[in-house]
């Protein structure tokens, strides 16, 4: 059998061996050191916009410590956005606090601004004023963020922007991840770079910065004993991994265009075949990764269908996957409040997940591109 190609595997750009190897000549071994601060420094140049960098062990970590840093406590309410990762509305719940849903709109599948400001008024008229709205942009894909931010701003609400699968992307030429109040990013193995796991905060000042590094490192106080006046965690990024991260991001605008690459190759197939629908820009506003390049088909009921075309490419040894299942038809959140008309679960029923790798071979596209006639013809 051919070998298996990934939705999106880890791509070494070349140059990650040297700061690795450099950690372990000077014996920087920690979760602190030279690597950890210079790709902060590489990702604070990349994004521009007075940003300040805390890198930590993992996006969800990350998410984790923006609401502890938006005081987000115990029984406090956070709007999140529903079409996400579990990574995305978990650390609402290490918090204590209840999460509630808000749908997603049709054009960026992301956070719908109407919906929003319809579930932060109906919170305050019932004496629960939301602390903090968490929203994402999905697959890469910017949300309309211009919209979120007035509405945060209108009734003073904490936004916490997870850019987790949008390094690079970009809304009207600025890059998303400098959007809210504190973002987040994550360098998991799928991401559009990696440092086999990881995650890093977008703060917008200093101060915030140093307090999310204070947090993420068991929050001791500064005296010559171990003293701890609040709860910390055990977060920080480790200098291995971040010399990882530095040789990443000398290639990072390589894989967003690679993976540009691949939503276009994707458009030319599917441009001839009815059925689907390639998710892509609403307009030239955004700037998309297309960190994964998904479709969607017309209906779920018909002969072809995403679950079909699922399993043919799996005897292929081709990986897809269906769009995220909304966080409200989760067991484990399926008794939270949910604001919307149901469009991120029409999404989630007709919607699929392309292999989108930035070392997707021509080989590769070859063999899918077959798969998906066949399956078509």
């Amino acid at each position: 059998m051919n070998d298996k190609i990934w939705l999106s595997s880890p791509h070494m750009g070349g140059g990650e061996k040297k700061y690795v190897d450099i950690a372990f000549a000077e014996n920087w071994i920690a979760p602190l050191g030279p690597n950890v601060n210079g790709f902060e420094e590489d990702i604070e140049t990349y994004l521009g916009e007075d940003s300040h960098v805390a890198c930590v062990s993992t996006g969800t970590g990350a998410i984790h410590l923006a609401l502890v840093l938006a005081g987000v406590e115990r029984d406090d309410e956070v709007l999140c956005q529903t079409f996400t990762f579990c990574g995305s509305a978990n650390p609402i719940a290490y918090v204590g606090a209840k999460p509630v849903f808000v749908d997603s709109e049709p054009d960026t599948w992301n956070m719908c601004p109407y919906y929003l400001e319809e579930a932060i008024k109906d919170r305050i008229s019932a004496g629960k004023k939301p602390k903090a709205v968490l929203m994402v942009h999905l697959y890469g894909m910017p949300a309309k963020i211009d919209e979120i931010v007035l509405i945060c701003k209108k009734y003073d609400v904490f936004l916490i922007e997870d850019a987790a699968e949008a390094l690079g992307s970009k809304y009207k030429g600025r890059a998303c991840g400098t959007f809210g109040d504190i973002s987040i990013l994550s360098f998991n193995g799928n991401k559009i770079i990696t440092t086999s796991g990881g995650g890093a905060l977008v703060c917008r000042d200093k101060k915030t910065k140093d307090k999310a590094i204070f947090l993420a490192t068991q929050a001791r106080d500064n005296a010559p004993h171990y003293q701890h006046s609040v709860i910390g965690y055990n977060y920080r990024m480790s200098n291995i991994v971040a010399g990882i991260g530095r040789g990443q991001m000398e290639v990072l605008d390589k894989h967003v265009n690679l993976r540009r690459e691949n939503h276009q190759f994707y458009n030319n197939i599917f441009s001839k075949i009815d059925e689907i629908s390639l998710f892509t820009e609403p307009d030239s506003n955004y700037f998309s990764n297309h960190w994964l390049s998904a479709i969607t088909f017309k209906n779920d009921e018909t002969e072809v269908n995403r679950e079909k075309l699922r399993i043919f490419l799996q005897n292929f040894n081709i990986e897809s996957r269906p769009l995220w299942k909304p966080m409200h038809l989760q067991p484990i959140y399926n008794q939270e409040k949910f604001y919307g008309a149901e469009i991120a679960n029409h999404l989630f029923s007709i919607g699929l997940c392309l292999p989108s790798g930035s070392n997707l071979s021509n080989e590769n596209k070859s063999r899918i591109e077959k798969a998906v006639n066949l399956f078509f013809s």
